[in-house]
């Protein structure tokens, strides 16, 4: 039998037809995922019952680690303490994406109804401490576990390579330590594969399960941590002139700062938030001290205003403690957040995926969110989306539900399944699009 070689037109519409069959379709997603949901779920569940603090994730990276070896992929533990990463190569010849779930979990003392509820206690800052996922990173590690065992599964027809990142450290590395998205950098995390695009998502009671929502550009705010000491002059309570006070000039100092973003700063372009979180001075009511220490937290969404912004919190301090004949030491931690940038053009790119997964009704644009998330350091390297899965109960409403953070978190099961959807989708669809 003579083979027949087509050209032109029908050799077209031949290999039209054979990379079509070739796609891996929304049903086969939607069909592993459902497969795998009870799966993901079970993990979700012994995360959240066992749940471990910024760099001490030592048994969910070795449960994550054991399962990404079981698919066969390669595996790399130790990265930024207990970070974990797994390479999947694709069938076939494609682009290279990244897809990161972060571990950590918060000193909390778990107040939720469940079954599966945290007991587990730790010691932090000196204090005895619940520890509970209230935040909601066990999800997201089983919904990425989830995730690598379907592409693996869908691996002869990938078009390209998926690198996985389980991250530690997303709420912030123990003081004296680094750690989270900037120490895995630092490590070399993209030295060997480096991705095009990168993808994440994280849970939120602000929106209903069945919801996604995004937001282009700008989406969650640099942080930066910095602490004010003001150094005044011992004194007797009963003769304040002997002295210097550091707890009144701490005292304006903080009413001062509030006039940054309310009078000095044009709000109308992009928010912005000073705060004073801890005001610490004095051991005895009638003993003037002789040192006040101030910590504080700013977000801003935009490069220039933060450095403006810096400078006025410095020169504030400076200032008003001098009038009060103090001084004013102004310090801000290295390890700062950048803002959460979403690149505009792979987020229009997103969106269809987002909206099959959903509906086009159930994909919202967000406000701006003047929370942090060290995400944004893979966003300031490489184009990336980041996006936000419901989990507050359909017919409850999300603006009354135990926020993020809360002892009272609670997280819908049936969201989980939509984030291992919504995420596979997102990978798959890209990879197709870019082969």
């Amino acid at each position: 039998m003579k083979w027949m070689i087509p050209t032109g037109l029908a050799a077209s519409a031949l290999f039209a037809t054979a990379t079509a069959s070739a796609q891996i379709t929304g049903a086969q997603i939607d069909s592993a995922a459902a497969k795998l949901e009870s799966k993901v779920i079970a993990w979700r569940r012994d995360i959240h019952q066992h749940p471990e603090l910024s760099n001490r994730e030592t048994r969910t990276s070795k449960l994550v680690a054991d399962h990404l070896k079981k698919l066969g992929l390669p595996v790399r533990t130790g990265i930024a303490h207990t970070g974990v990463t797994a390479v999947l190569k694709g069938g076939k010849p494609g682009p290279v994406i990244a897809l990161r779930a972060d571990m950590d979990a918060l000193p909390v003392t778990e107040q939720a109804d469940v079954p599966f509820k945290s007991t587990v206690t730790t010691e932090y800052l000196s204090k005895k401490v619940g520890v509970m996922h209230a935040c909601g990173h066990d999800s997201h590690v089983a919904n990425l576990m989830g995730v690598a065992e379907l592409l693996v599964g869908m691996k002869q027809d990938l078009p390209g390579t998926v690198l996985f990142i389980f991250q530690p450290a997303e709420e912030g590395a123990p003081e004296g330590e680094e750690g989270g998205a900037a120490l895995m950098i630092k490590q070399g995390l993209f030295s060997e594969v480096k991705p095009e695009a990168v993808f994440g998502l994280h849970v939120t009671s602000n929106l209903n399960t069945g919801v996604l929502g995004y937001r282009s550009g700008p989406f969650m705010a640099a942080s930066d941590t910095f602490r004010i000491e003001v150094i005044g002059r011992q004194a007797h309570g009963s003769r304040p002139w002997s002295g210097v006070d550091p707890i009144v000039a701490g005292s304006q100092i903080v009413m001062a700062l509030q006039t940054i973003v309310s009078r000095q700063i044009d709000i109308t372009e992009l928010p912005a938030v000073v705060t004073i979180g801890k005001f610490d001075g004095g051991v005895r009511h009638n003993i003037i001290p002789d040192s006040v220490d101030m910590r504080g937290t700013l977000r801003t969404f935009d490069k220039g205003m933060r450095a403006d912004i810096i400078k006025r919190i410095e020169r504030t301090a400076s200032n008003v403690a001098a009038s009060s004949g103090a001084q004013a030491k102004v310090t801000f931690s290295a390890a700062n957040y950048p803002v959460v940038m979403n690149n505009p053009e792979l987020t229009q790119r997103s969106l269809p995926s987002l909206r099959r997964v959903v509906g086009d009704d159930r994909v919202v644009v967000m406000p701006l969110i003047t929370g942090a998330e060290d995400f944004a350091y893979y966003a300031d390297l490489i184009p990336s989306l980041f996006y936000f899965v419901g989990v507050t109960p359909q017919g409850q409403d999300a603006k009354s539900a135990p926020s993020n953070h809360s002892p009272l978190f609670y997280i819908d099961e049936p969201s989980i399944a939509l984030a291992t959807r919504s995420l596979a989708t997102l990978a798959l669809d890209y990879l197709q699009a870019r082969k």
